[in-house]
C-alpha cells in the first residue's frame, strides 16, 4: 500500500477517534430528556448518565497513559476502542437505569484508555516537523468540532430515530477503527528494560481520582458538607497525598513530576482545566435554555447549535496561521478572549420570551475560540516531551480537562444556588428563573475565560520551536 495512503488512513482513524470522544461528551445532553422519560429517571438519578462517564474517564486517565506507554500504543488503542464500542452497544440496548449507567461507565473507561493512546500514536506515526504538526492540528481540531457537533447530531438522532441512536452511532465507527488499526498504525512502546509497573502509585491515584470526582459530581445534589459525600473527598484527598509520597520514592513512577518542569505541559494542563470549566459548561446550560426556557424539541434544540458547529469548523482552519503569527500563548489567549466576548454576548441575549436567533452571535464567537484553545492546548502540551512519556503527558492534559469540567460545573451550580437563594433545581425552575440562572452561569464562565487569558501569557512560552515548525 502507498505509504502516503497508509498515513492518510492512520490520521483518519486517529482523528475520528478523537471526534467521537468529544462528540460523546455532548451528544447525550439533547437526548437526556427523552431517555429520562422512557427509563423513568428521577432528576437526581438522571445526572448519572453524564457523571458515570466523567467518573470513569477522569479516574482512569493516568492509568491509561501509563499502560499505553508500557504495553504499546496501538495495542491499547484497539483495546480501548473495543471497550468504547462495547459500552456504546450496551447503552443503546439498555432497558433499565442501572444498565445504562454501567454502559456509560464502560464508555468512560474506554475513553480514558483511548485518549492518551491516540496522541501517542500521532507522535510515533508521523515525522517530527510539519508532517506531525499538521497531523496534530487535524487530530486536536476534531475534538473541538466534536463538542459542538454532538449537540446537533444528538438532536437529529433523538428526534428521527430515538435516543438509542446516540449510542449506536459509535459502534460502526469503533469497528472500522479496530479493523484498520493493525494495518495502518505503527506500534510503539517503551523499551523492555523500562517495563516496571508502579502498582502502588496506580492504585492510590486511580482510587483517589475516582473518589474526588465522585464527590464533585454528587455534592451539588446531596450538599457540599453532606455526610454522604464529604467522606469521599477526605479519603480521596488522602489517597492522592499518598500517591505524591509514593511517586517520590519509587524507581520508575507512574507520573514523573519532572514532566512539570516543561513549561508548556504545565500551561497546557492549566489551560485544559480552565477551558473545560468555562467552554465545557456551555453545552449543559445551552441545552437547558433551548429545552427548558424556550421549550424546543430535541431536533429544534439540535439545529439551534448548527452555527456553533460551523464556527468551530472555521476556527479549526485558523489555527496554523494563528500559531505562526502569535505562538501557542497568543493563540490560546485569543481563543479564551473570544470565549469571554461570546459569553458576555449570551448574557445580553438570553430571554425567557426569546428565540434561538438571539444566541447565534455569542455561540459563533465561542465556537471559533473553542477550536483555537482545544487544539492548541494539546499541541503545546506535547512539545518537548520524550516520546516514551507522550501517553502520560497526554493523560495529564486530559485529566486537567476532566477535573476542570467537574469542578467548573459544580462551582457554577453552587454560586447559582447562592445567588438565587432557592432550593429548586434547574430542572424544576420556572422559565424566567431558569433564564436568570443560566445568565448567571455564563457571567461566571466569562470570568473563568478571563483567567484563562492571563494563565496563557504567564505559563506558556511566547514563541516555541513548535511555532517555527508550523510555519515551514
Amino acid at each position: 500500500m502507498n505509504p502516503s495512503r497508509v498515513k492518510g488512513l492512520a490520521l483518519f482513524i486517529l482523528a475520528v477517534s478523537q471526534l467521537i470522544l468529544a462528540l460523546d461528551y455532548t451528544i447525550i445532553f439533547v437526548a437526556m430528556p427523552s431517555l429520562g422519560n422512557e427509563l423513568g429517571f428521577s432528576a437526581n438519578h438522571l445526572q448519572w448518565v453524564v457523571s458515570a462517564y466523567s467518573l470513569a474517564y477522569g479516574g482512569f486517565l493516568l492509568l491509561g497513559g501509563r499502560l499505553s506507554d508500557l504495553l504499546g500504543r496501538r495495542r491499547m488503542f484497539v483495546i480501548a476502542m473495543t471497550l468504547f464500542a462495547l459500552g456504546s452497544l450496551l447503552g443503546g440496548l439498555a432497558h433499565s437505569q442501572l444498565l445504562l449507567i454501567l454502559a456509560r461507565g464502560v464508555q468512560g473507561l474506554g475513553g480514558a484508555l483511548l485518549s492518551p493512546a491516540t496522541l501517542s500514536l500521532i507522535m510515533s506515526n508521523f515525522e517530527e516537523g510539519s508532517e506531525r504538526n499538521r497531523a496534530m492540528g487535524i487530530w486536536a481540531s476534531m475534538g473541538g468540532v466534536g463538542l459542538s457537533l454532538g449537540l446537533l447530531l444528538g438532536g437529529v438522532l433523538t428526534s428521527y430515530i430515538g435516543w438509542e441512536a446516540t449510542f449506536f452511532v459509535n459502534v460502526p465507527i469503533g469497528l472500522l477503527a479496530i479493523v484498520l488499526a493493525p494495518v495502518v498504525l505503527v506500534e510503539s512502546r517503551m523499551s523492555s528494560q523500562s517495563k516496571h509497573f508502579d502498582v502502588a502509585g496506580t492504585v492510590s491515584v486511580t482510587s483517589g481520582m475516582l473518589l474526588v470526582v465522585y464527590y464533585l459530581v454528587q455534592s451539588p445534589v446531596d450538599g457540599w458538607l453532606s455526610k454522604s459525600t464529604l467522606p469521599f473527598l477526605l479519603i480521596g484527598a488522602a489517597l492522592l497525598g499518598a500517591f505524591l509520597v509514593i511517586e517520590k520514592r519509587t524507581k520508575e513512577p507512574l507520573l514523573s513530576f519532572r514532566l512539570f518542569r516543561n513549561r508548556n505541559l504545565t500551561g497546557a494542563t492549566l489551560t485544559a482545566f480552565l477551558f473545560s470549566a468555562s467552554f465545557g459548561t456551555l453545552y449543559y446550560f445551552l441545552t437547558l435554555y433551548t429545552q427548558g426556557v424556550l421549550h424546543y424539541s430535541a431536533i429544534e434544540s439540535g439545529l439551534s447549535f448548527l452555527p456553533l458547529t460551523i464556527s468551530a469548523f472555521l476556527g479549526a482552519k485558523l489555527i496554523q496561521k494563528m500559531l505562526t503569527k502569535t505562538g501557542v500563548a497568543g493563540t490560546i489567549a485569543t481563543g479564551m478572549g473570544l470565549g469571554l466576548i461570546g459569553f458576555l454576548l449570551l448574557t445580553q441575549q438570553l430571554s425567557a420570551t426569546g428565540s434561538a436567533w438571539g444566541i447565534i452571535p455569542g455561540t459563533v464567537i465561542i465556537g471559533i475560540g473553542q477550536a483555537l484553545v482545544f487544539t492548541t492546548m494539546f499541541i503545546a502540551g506535547g512539545t518537548g516531551i520524550d516520546p516514551k512519556e507522550q501517553g502520560v503527558a497526554s493523560a495529564i492534559i486530559s485529566t486537567g480537562q476532566q477535573i476542570g469540567g467537574a469542578i467548573g460545573l459544580a462551582v457554577i451550580m453552587a454560586m447559582i444556588s447562592a445567588s438565587l437563594g432557592s432550593s429548586a433545581t434547574l430542572e424544576t425552575m420556572m422559565p424566567a428563573d431558569l433564564n436568570q440562572a443560566i445568565r448567571t452561569a455564563f457571567i461566571l464562565a466569562a470570568g473563568i475565560t478571563l483567567l484563562g487569558v492571563i494563565v496563557a501569557f504567564m505559563t506558556l512560552k511566547q514563541k516555541s520551536r513548535l511555532d517555527t515548525k508550523v510555519s515551514q
